[in-house]
């Protein structure tokens, strides 16, 4: 069982990384992601880059691993509205020009397993 949270772990920490580079690659994608009345938005989608980049370094060391957990969990439930403004929106992708409806909603559907699966492997 140490095995597999190990690997979930880091699995979860590359995955959480390569989010934050695709906002880096994807600027303009993530921003539509974000309300109009919403100012600074493209720096809201770098922050969030940044933000994403240094929990997941967090998540790797064992010193600062649970709080970067807990910190994750709390970024993935602050970032919800933004994926549930863009399924309802119809937003595509940030890397693509149009999405399926159904997939739209994977996003925010998928925010509590992710949340979930964060907090277990931080423990």
């Amino acid at each position: 069982m140490h095995t597999i949270k190990t690997v979930a772990l880091y699995l979860f920490a590359v995955i959480f990384f390569l989010a934050g580079v695709s906002h880096f690659i994807y600027e303009a994608g993530y921003a539509t992601m974000i309300p109009d009345f919403v100012p600074l938005q493209l720096e809201i989608v770098y922050i969030t880059g940044i933000t994403e980049w240094m929990l997941s370094l967090f998540l790797v060391f064992p010193q600062t691993r649970r709080l970067a957990g807990i910190a994750i969990a709390i970024f993935l439930a602050a970032v919800l509205p933004a994926n549930i403004y863009a399924a309802i929106i119809g937003a595509p992708a940030p890397w693509s020009e149009e999405t399926n409806f159904l997939v739209l909603w994977l996003r925010p559907l998928l925010q509590p397993f992710l949340i979930w699966w964060v907090l277990v492997v931080s423990k």
